[in-house]
């Protein structure tokens, strides 16, 4: 065998050679590049799941605070609710309260003016006692029924109005005539006719009176 022949065949030997160490290495590259694309996948389809596992809990969370808020929201208008009812109630009561009594003043006022009639008559009746008669035993009676009268006037604060000497008041005084006097000076009462009663602001009866002119 010539020399050029051995030099060719070792040509040959040396591409082939070579050739096959590029494939090698291509084929050694190609799984490590596979196998970082297969990484990036899982890692990118883990982060996906974990997101995906993620809004659920994002979800319930806001639901949950939605839920919180309107509860809130409720309660609140319930207390606005009962601290209305309960406001309108007191005055309701007061309200209540306050007319029962004074309804209850009225029909007592009328009561006592329906007695004052009777009062009168048992105060002329021992002023004008014979001096013989005092020491009967219907005397001590009779004061003492005009006694409890006048107790039961105190009882429901019902003063007796007798104006001598004091200005005319239209409001509690009725006068009837004027009377020429030295005595009182004009508009001032001289004579009480009949004794008014009052309490407090309310006027049982007005008093009949003179008036000096």
């Amino acid at each position: 065998m010539s020399d050029e022949t051995i030099k060719a065949n070792q040509s040959v030997d040396g591409d082939a050679a070579k050739t096959h160490a590029e494939t090698h290495d291509e084929i050694t590259e190609a799984p490590e590049h596979d196998l970082t694309a297969s990484a990036a996948e899982q890692a990118e389809a883990t982060s996906t799941q974990d997101q995906t596992e993620d809004q659920p809990e994002n979800q319930t969370e806001i639901e949950l605070q939605a839920q919180l808020e309107a509860a809130r929201q409720e309660a609140k208008t319930n207390m606005e609710g009962w601290q209305r009812a309960r406001a309108e109630f007191i005055n309701y009561k007061k309200r209540t309260d306050r007319e029962m009594r004074a309804s209850f003043e009225r029909a007592s006022f009328d009561t006592i003016a329906k007695m004052l009639p009777m009062i009168d008559d048992f105060g002329r009746a021992l002023e004008n006692i014979p001096d013989e008669l005092k020491d009967n035993s219907w005397v001590s009676g009779t004061a003492l029924i005009l006694k409890k009268f006048d107790k039961l006037l105190e009882d429901y604060h019902v003063q007796v109005v007798d104006p001598v000497g004091e200005p005319f008041d239209p409001r509690m005084h009725e006068a009837i005539g004027t009377d020429d006097s030295s005595e009182y000076d004009s508009g001032v009462v001289t004579t009480t006719l009949q004794k008014g009663y009052v309490s407090g602001e309310h006027v049982l009866r007005p008093a009949l009176v003179r008036v000096a002119s």
